[in-house]
């Protein structure tokens, strides 16, 4: 009899295997953010759950370290797995990586996806090789009937929070530097459709729209660019804390404000604590939360599948907010930095 095998697939940067977004309590469509409830232990004497767990570099960002000391926290033998982890920010190798979890028989998949198309073929290896597939952190374009269960943020609803903060800041003119995450992503794809869709609507700005693929330095880089144009900018839009703080860099060097107050407003996303910080010292304007505290749903969902429980939700996703420099508190930041 087959064994059943579930798939969580995880975008990264860099393609490596090795054995082995703030917590929140989720519903459907909520989830807090403090700290993650305590995964439960696997029954006494029951065999190993093998586990392949498909996810971004951890090195990526902030975001991402936290999501990866999360899972590999998570996924230990003392609470009844045997797990495996793959790196990479490339879809061809988080497939391949798949497939070899698929061959090596892993109970269950994990998938946080380097791109949201292209997986349909190998999820249904999975389905036919008896593999349950659990999403996380971000969605695909596949027929759900090809996975278990996902849990993810809205990224679609972090982007529209964050604009309409902006919208509401009620600006004389908006002309804004649009730095955009790896393309293809669902991160990506949800930050910057929710300000395309605001922009058009509002007649904004876009002055530059460009990605950095998550890197501080290549948003520093963009940032210059634009400064060495002579093109004038009222806000910077970064899709996440790393390049937020790469274009502020290139406004330090060329002494130009920032902040509360100051010529040109910052916005970021991940809530890194560093970042947060930036926001209570009124140097940063707005910064949207994503929560990387996903492993102990999934741990919930797979320890369910193994007493014989179809998970109460198939989707969860995590409830998540933004943070204005004029109202942070330090308890904020203690709370919801990671």
């Amino acid at each position: 009899m087959k064994k059943f095998l579930a798939v969580l697939l995880t975008a990264t940067v860099g393609f490596v295997m090795a054995g082995c977004n703030q917590a929140p309590a989720a519903t459907t469509a909520a989830a807090t953010t403090a700290a993650a409830t305590t995964a439960a232990p696997a029954p006494a004497g029951d065999k190993l759950i093998k586990v392949g767990i498909i996810n971004n570099d951890p090195n990526e960002s902030g975001y991402r370290t936290a999501n990866d000391k999360d899972m590999k926290a998570t996924f230990t033998k003392e609470n009844g797995y045997e797990a495996q982890f793959a790196y990479s920010l490339k879809n061809d190798e988080q497939i391949a990586a798949a497939k070899k979890f698929i061959t090596d028989e892993v109970d269950y998949l994990l998938l946080s996806a380097a791109d949201t198309s292209g997986w349909d073929s190998v999820l249904q290896d999975a389905k036919t090789a008896g593999v349950k597939v659990i999403l996380f952190d971000r969605t695909i374009d596949a027929d759900k009937s090809l996975y278990e269960a996902s849990i993810v943020s809205d990224m679609r609803k972090e982007g529209e929070t964050a604009v309409a903060w902006l919208e509401a800041q009620k600006l004389p003119e908006y002309k804004i530097i649009h730095i955009q995450g790896a393309m293809g992503t669902a991160a990506q794809k949800g930050r910057s459709g929710a300000m395309d869709d605001k922009a058009k609507a509002n007649g904004w700005k876009i002055v530059k729209q460009q990605t950095a693929e998550w890197n501080a330095e290549k948003a520093q880089q963009i940032v210059q660019s634009v400064i060495d144009s002579g093109e004038k900018f009222n806000v910077i839009y970064a899709e996440n804390d790393d390049m937020a703080k790469g274009a502020v860099a290139a406004l330090d060097k060329a002494n130009i404000s920032h902040g509360v107050g100051g010529d040109v407003i910052i916005m970021g996303y991940d809530c890194n604590q560093w970042a947060l910080k930036e926001l209570l010292a009124k140097k940063w304007n707005y910064d949207g939360q994503c929560n990387p505290f996903q492993a102990s749903y999934i741990d919930k969902i797979i320890k369910d599948f193994e007493a014989g429980k179809a998970p109460a939700e198939k989707v969860i996703i995590m409830d998540e907010k933004g943070f204005d420099a004029a109202t942070i508190t330090q308890e904020d930041v203690d709370k919801y930095g990671i």
